[in-house]
């Protein structure tokens, strides 16, 4: 949003970008792709929506094919696959639950049928919950974020290994609360740090390969997981306690991933970690 603009209201989860308000800017829409990845072929979990959905367009403006995985937000995905089809591009939805190892294989073994190949993984999807209390967090809500946050980085990187090319790009985002942590999303941030990890980790692990590893963490963004997941009173204030004094939107974000995906751009990049993060600095 823009900085004169406050976001409002609280949504059903797991949110729908209509019910928001204001409307975010996630459709890139003043974006100009140049041939950057021409002819690759995307798989973006959690790719209906916000930061998923920027990067989808995106890499479609930049002359990919697009798969996205999402939990059941069908207007939202078709929306984004009729927006990578006005960039000339093929895109492909693909429902269910990324919880469910078996159905992250799915994912990428659909994907690989239905484009012909796999090119670039971008591992987006998210679920968070605030609390006020580490004693809050039932067994059942610990176990079900780190199935969503990192257990399927995990399960759909391992299957989408087989169809990679050398010289392939992996994409992980990340979050400015796995850097510093969130006192309030204690089990989210813990995923998170755990992403960055896996960053590093398979960096070093497919170096022999080329295969590009790096990581996108973001700070406040606005998209339909936060008035969803949080109250009125938070969500007026999202974004506020950065230095640029407000949420960045998904189309800010978005250009982060182009970078790492493009050996154009990023041929010695691996292992990094962007941090988009509104002025916020940390300690090194």
């Amino acid at each position: 949003m823009s900085d004169d603009v406050t976001p409002e209201g609280v949504i059903p989860y797991p949110g729908q970008t209509a019910d928001m308000t204001p409307q975010p800017r996630d459709e890139m829409r003043d974006y100009t792709g140049t041939g950057l990845l021409s002819g690759k072929r995307a798989l973006i979990t959690g790719g209906d929506s916000g930061i998923g959905r920027a990067v989808a367009i995106a890499f479609a403006k930049e002359g990919a094919d697009v798969a996205i995985a999402y939990l059941e937000e069908q207007a939202d995905a078709a929306h984004t696959v009729s927006l990578i089809e006005a960039a000339g591009q093929r895109g492909i939805q693909l429902p269910g639950d990324l919880a469910d190892p078996s159905h992250c294989r799915g994912v990428v073994a659909e994907t690989v049928k239905q484009l012909g190949g796999l090119d670039i993984v971008v591992n987006n999807v998210a679920f968070q919950s605030p609390v006020s209390d580490l004693a809050e967090i039932s067994d059942e809500q610990w176990r079900r974020t780190f199935a969503v946050n990192i257990d399927s980085f995990f399960h759909v990187t391992k299957a989408a290994l087989q169809h990679l090319p050398d010289g392939s790009a992996i994409i992980n985002t990340g979050s400015i609360n796995g850097l510093r942590g969130n006192k309030t999303l204690i089990d989210y941030s813990a995923t998170k740090g755990a992403v960055i990890a896996l960053t590093y980790s398979l960096a070093q692990s497919l170096a022999d390969r080329n295969i590009r590893v790096n990581c996108v963490a973001p700070g406040p963004v606005w998209t339909p997981l936060i008035p969803a997941t949080m109250d009125a009173e938070k969500t007026a204030s999202f974004g506020e306690h950065v230095p640029m004094g407000r949420a960045a939107q998904p189309d800010e974000i978005a250009p982060s991933y182009v970078f790492f995906a493009a050996s154009r751009m990023s041929s010695y990049y691996s292992g990094e970690v962007l941090a988009p993060i509104g002025g916020e600095t940390l300690p090194v």
